[in-house]
This record gives structure tokens, C-alpha cells and sequence, in this order.
């Protein structure tokens, strides 16, 4: 008699290369929100319910197999992209007159960022678009190709221009980033690439030859630049020019960092006071405490969670998943790059928290609705092989 194989079990359908860092980087932000609020536990708990509603979102996004995702992404879009234009009718105004921006919903004490659950929606209809356009276009040639990316850039425009009228620029460079993964990964052929790339790197360095000058400014002021902006530009070029006013957050937090030194002053140990430490900051709290030592762990964390879904992505075999996947890959390495980078002056303050660890419920559902896309492949690519369906 034929042995029959067993279903997999609920256990061996998790990936627990993508749970056990998302835990553990949960575990450094409680840590960190505890020490950077003086542990205010309002600030605890509300952190605490997030990640528990993340939680529950990973679980249902995990019911939903390949082609369910594929027939929901222009729905998530859609709504997604009402979301971002109610924002800017409803918007808080108080929290618009302190940030510069008008992305927030605000109901009773809870704050809402509708773009920050947009960025799941948006990668999965990159995803779908990418996905039905190689299915029909078998070979990449430069007008195939240059079709594709009209279309890719067609669902970017309307989300571009309601993140500007939001001025939300930190936000709008994520997207952009999601963007270039997602035409990176879809096989566009190197001659569209490189000059691609090309323009891209001329039109990045006027950008900066054209901020770092009192005159570039003056030209960049004519296309709607705002005075905050320039004022983070000048003290990423310059952070100990003005640390009582415009520098101050920067230069804090790489004073925090520095004094940290290879270990850290120790556990609950917070001597530099940094502005904006829970959310913008965070990353100076791990500095200060734990030292050199300590942000290697927290960056190599994120190594170890990019590199699982990376292999979840390949084991699956599935083109969908392949694009799905990048684009959460490339949000989260964003995201981490640019939060540390301009923790320590590498970067210019845009604003971006860091994944799993800074406060605030907007920025981690969106995180754990890419993290519970990811999950759902290995979930229902197990189940699949089993049943004998075969890849989407």
C-alpha cells in the first residue's frame, strides 16, 4: 500500500525565521519606548496594543492564498488611495501646524497615517501589474519593457501627487524606493536600466550641488521647497553649526550614540536627552544603552529578517510572490537604512521611523501587513504542494 503523506502542521507552515526577529526588534522597541519616555506607561501600552492589532493582521493576511492577493490589489489600491486624499479634507490640524504635513487622521487620542497602510496596497498592485504584463509580453524587449514601466509609473503618479499635497516628502521617497525594486525585479533589459540609472545619478548629484549652496536654494525655492527643508539639508551638512535650534536633534542623538561608545552606559541607563527619541530617534536609545555592540546585533536582526523573506520568496517559485515580496523587502531595508543613517548624519532627517522598534501604530501595521504577506507564502505554498494545485 502507498504511504500517504501527512499535512503539514500549522507549526511547519510558519516561517519562524520572519517571527522570532520581528519579536525580538518588538522586544528592543519596548525596551527603547520604556527608557526614551521615562517610562511612561501610557506610552507602553498603547505600543503594546498595536503589536497585538499587527498581530492579528499578520493572522488574517496569512488566510489569503497567491490569487486571492491578486484579485484584492486593485480594491487595497483603490481604497488606499481614497484614504490619502480624505487625509487631506480631515487631517489633524494641530499635528499639520507642528509637522509640516497633513497626514494624519486623529480620533480621540489615536493618530491614523492612511499612507503608511497605503505602501502594502501599493506593492501588491506593482506586483499584480507586473505579474499579468510578463504574462502577456513573454520577452523583454525595449518597448515591451518601456510598457511596463508607463504602467508602473501611471499607479505611482496619483500617489506621488496626493503625498505632495500632504507634504509628506520622507514618505513619497519610501514609494519611490518600492518603485525602483519592483522594475529592478520584473526583468526590464539593461538598456532601459542603465540609462535609467544614468539620469537617475545626474539628477541626484545637481540635487545636492543644488541644496548645499545658498544660490541652488534660491532656485529650488521657486519649485515649492520649503523653508524646513532646507533647514534639515544644512544640518546634515553642517550638524554642529546650529545645535540650539536647527542641529539640535541631530546632534543630540550623535552625541547619545558616540557616548555609548563599545558597550553602551548599560541597561536603563539615558544621560543625552535627544528630541523625538520614541519614533525619529529611537535608534540613539540603542546607541546610548548597548553601544557599538549592541546596534551591530540590531542591525544584523534585520539582515537575518531581510534574508528569510528573501528565501521564502525563492522556495515558493511563484513570479507574484517574487514581485510582492521585493517591494516589502525593499520598504523595510528603506526604512532601516535611511532611519540609522540620518540617526548618525549620513542621511538628512526625513522623518522615517525605524521597522518594529519607534512608536507610533500607523508605520507598524504597515510593517506587519508586508510581514503577513510574506508569511502567507510559505503558509499556502506548503498547502499547495500537498493538495497537488500547483503554483499560482
Amino acid at each position: 500500500m502507498a504511504q500517504v503523506d501527512e499535512k503539514p502542521s500549522l507549526i511547519d507552515r510558519l516561517d519562524f525565521g520572519i517571527i522570532v526577529p520581528v519579536l525580538l526588534l518588538a522586544i528592543v522597541g519596548m525596551y527603547a519606548i520604556w527608557l526614551a519616555s521615562g517610562a511612561n506607561l501610557r506610552a507602553i501600552v498603547s505600543q503594546v496594543i498595536w503589536y497585538f492589532v499587527g498581530f492579528l493582521i499578520v493572522a488574517v493576511i496569512m488566510q489569503f492564498d497567491s490569487e486571492q492577493l491578486f484579485k484584492v490589489s486593485p480594491y487595497a489600491y483603490a481604497a488606499g488611495l481614497t484614504l490619502l486624499f480624505l487625509v487631506l479634507i480631515f487631517h489633524d490640524r494641530s499635528l499639520a501646524a507642528d509637522t509640516g504635513a497633513m497626514s494624519w487622521f486623529k480620533v480621540g487620542p489615536f493618530t491614523f497615517q492612511p499612507s503608511e497602510v497605503m505602501k502594502p496596497a501599493f506593492i501588491l498592485m506593482l506586483g499584480r501589474l507586473t505579474y499579468r504584463h510578463n504574462q502577456l509580453y513573454r520577452e523583454h524587449t525595449v518597448r515591451n519593457d518601456s510598457i511596463l514601466i508607463a504602467k508602473l509609473i501611471l499607479v505611482m503618479l496619483p500617489v506621488a501627487v496626493l503625498l505632495k499635497l500632504q507634504n509628506d516628502f520622507g514618505t513619497m521617497l519610501v514609494f519611490f524606493a518600492i518603485l525602483g525594486g519592483a522594475i529592478l525585479v520584473s526583468g526590464v533589459t539593461w538598456k532601459i536600466l542603465l540609462p535609467v540609472f544614468l539620469t537617475v545619478a545626474v539628477i541626484g548629484t545637481i540635487a545636492i550641488l543644488l541644496v548645499s549652496t545658498p544660490n541652488g536654494q534660491g532656485i529650488l525655492r521657486q519649485f515649492n521647497f520649503k523653508a524646513y527643508q532646507f533647514e534639515r539639508i544644512n544640518s546634515w551638512l553642517d550638524p554642529s553649526g546650529d545645535t540650539a535650534n536647527n542641529s539640535m536633534q541631530l546632534w543630540q542623538s550623535m552625541k547619545a550614540i558616540g557616548s555609548g561608545e563599545l558597550f553602551g552606559r548599560g541597561f536603563g541607563v539615558r544621560v543625552v536627552n535627544v528630541p523625538v527619541q520614541t519614533t525619529d530617534m529611537v535608534f540613539s536609545i540603542i546607541g546610548e544603552s548597548f553601544g557599538f555592540v549592541g546596534v551591530i546585533c540590531v542591525i544584523l536582526t534585520y539582515f537575518y529578517l531581510i534574508f528569510n523573506m528573501v528565501k521564502v520568496a525563492f522556495q515558493t517559485r511563484n513570479a507574484f510572490y517574487s514581485y510582492v515580496s521585493t517591494g516589502v523587502i525593499m520598504m523595510i531595508l528603506f526604512h532601516v537604512f535611511e532611519n540609522i543613517g540620518m540617526s548618525i548624519d549620513l542621511l538628512p532627517l526625513t522623518g522615517i521611523p525605524l521597522p518594529f522598534i519607534s512608536a507610533g501604530g500607523s508605520a507598524l501595521l504597515g510593517n506587519m501587513i508586508g510581514v503577513g504577506l510574506i508569511l502567507s507564502m510559505k503558509y499556502h505554498h506548503k498547502s499547495y504542494i500537498f493538495s497537488g494545485k500547483g503554483e499560482f
